[in-house]
């Protein structure tokens, strides 16, 4: 037991150093603890705000009914949920959508942020998961017959929803191209470069076409773009180019939509 004593004082005082940046990372993670801490309790308090809202909601509309008639509740009618508060919801499950849909139709953020859209990294499969759930649970319209369970539900679902995505974005900013190789790194940077070229105004419709075929050849096997993703791109690439405005053209010039290429070379299989 001395002798282990000896020896960790010997340790600890040629490598005391180590405790600077073991410190720094201790208080990095206390930091990002309670960041998320922070936004658990301000969820769980826009929680408890909407479900008494909701609960208001019920009680006025039930205390209405009573005004027009007996003094009696009909308990087996479902509970109205306030079409205000399902608005709300609804937008801010719009939001998250849009959020994401940013990162799965633009192919730049696509090769920027890879991760965002691989499944296989366990934050975006979990946020995944939340979306589906969040969808599912969804009532067709603000002004659909839900019960009180079912709005609950719901607000948790896009709860979740939210801080799922948001941690599936911080870490796919986080990790950027980092689980590629050095050479896959450098075809993405390529593909980067040539996607400015396809979709630059002032270059010829040849040109953007080209860089069009030579984005997707650099990105096959590294990147899978989804078929919405490729039409979008299409558009940009094939857009026209702008007129003169003091030129007024016999005919109007026609560019030729780009080739379609396969998305990724096991997919002809």
């Amino acid at each position: 037991m001395d002798e282990f004593i000896r020896g960790f004082w010997v340790w600890a005082g040629t490598y005391w150093w180590l405790i600077f940046p073991v410190m720094g990372m201790a208080g990095g993670a206390a930091k990002a603890w309670e960041r998320s801490a922070k936004r658990r309790h301000e969820r769980r308090l826009e929680t408890l705000r909407v479900k008494a809202e909701l609960k208001a909601a019920q009680l006025e509309a039930r205390a209405g009914g009573r005004r027009q008639g007996p003094s009696v509740v009909d308990t087996t009618a479902p509970p109205v949920a306030s079409n205000t508060l399902l608005e709300r919801l609804f937008a801010e499950h719009d939001e998250i959508t849009a959020r994401w849909l940013d990162y799965e139709l633009d192919v730049a953020k696509l090769i920027a942020f890879p991760a965002m859209s691989d499944g296989r990294q366990p934050l975006v499969a979990a946020f995944l998961r939340a979306k589906r759930t969040a969808d599912a649970l969804r009532p067709a319209s603000a002004d659909a017959p839900v019960t009180e369970q079912q709005v609950s539900e719901y607000l948790d679902a896009v709860g979740a929803y939210a801080v799922a995505f948001e941690v599936a974005e911080k870490d796919a900013r986080r990790l950027r191209d980092s689980t590629f190789t050095e050479p896959e790194r450098k075809r993405l940077d390529r593909a980067q470069q040539l996607l400015k070229v396809a979709v630059d105004e002032s270059a010829t419709q040849a040109e953007r076409n080209i860089a069009y075929k030579r984005v997707r050849d650099e990105l096959d096997g590294l990147i899978l773009l989804s078929d919405e993703a490729v039409q979008v791109l299409e558009k940009q690439v094939a857009r026209e180019l702008p007129a003169h405005p003091a030129a007024i053209p016999d005919a109007p010039e026609s560019h030729p939509e780009p080739e379609r290429l396969p998305l990724r070379r096991d997919e002809a299989s």
